[in-house]
């Protein structure tokens, strides 16, 4: 009789230990990431989570410009990105990050230069140091397989990102 009696214990003990083994590993994503809602959302994100932002970016060209609201080169070329990604929009995904900086700023940089594409927060600049870049901006066009085809440190103008982006898109 008594091992009657422990049967149910012991399927819940199982069962408990099976759900523990089945949940995601510790430090990683408990949602599929997405690109941010809006151009000031600013969601803060990791390495990891960028690296997975891109792998569902897969089949659209990416442009990925990192950037920072303190930074003199990127005040400099943030007209150009957002006369740039205006005449690429619904073609090229144009994706910010904005490093070491404080929201509030980025966010002001950002609807000062009339962006409309969205950034992500990187507020120690471990995206950009995953990525193997030094300082900023650094703008990457990336193509619609995923295979980075052009690199630029330092302020881009629009004519130069715009011969690099048609390239591989048609203007």
């Amino acid at each position: 009789m008594p091992l009657v009696r422990s049967r149910p214990l012991l399927v819940a003990a199982v069962a408990l230990a099976l759900a523990a083994c089945t949940g995601k590993p510790k430090g990683s994503s408990a949602s599929p990431v997405a690109l941010p809602s809006s151009a000031t959302a600013l969601p803060t994100f990791t390495a990891t989570q960028f690296r997975e932002l891109l792998t569902t970016l897969k089949g659209k060209p990416v442009v990925v410009n990192v950037w920072a609201s303190w930074c003199g080169p990127c005040t400099k070329e943030a007209p150009s990105l957002a006369q740039v990604s205006a005449h690429y929009a619904g073609r090229v995904q144009f994706l910010g990050v904005d490093i070491e900086d404080q929201l509030t700023l980025a966010r002001a940089f950002i609807a000062k230069y009339g962006w409309t594409y969205p950034s992500v927060f990187d507020p120690t600049g471990s995206i950009r140091d995953d990525l193997g870049l030094l300082g900023q901006p650094v703008t990457i066009l990336y193509d619609a397989t995923g295979t980075k085809v052009f690199s630029w440190s330092g302020a881009t103008s629009p004519g130069q990102l715009a011969a690099e982006i048609a390239k591989i898109v048609p203007a």
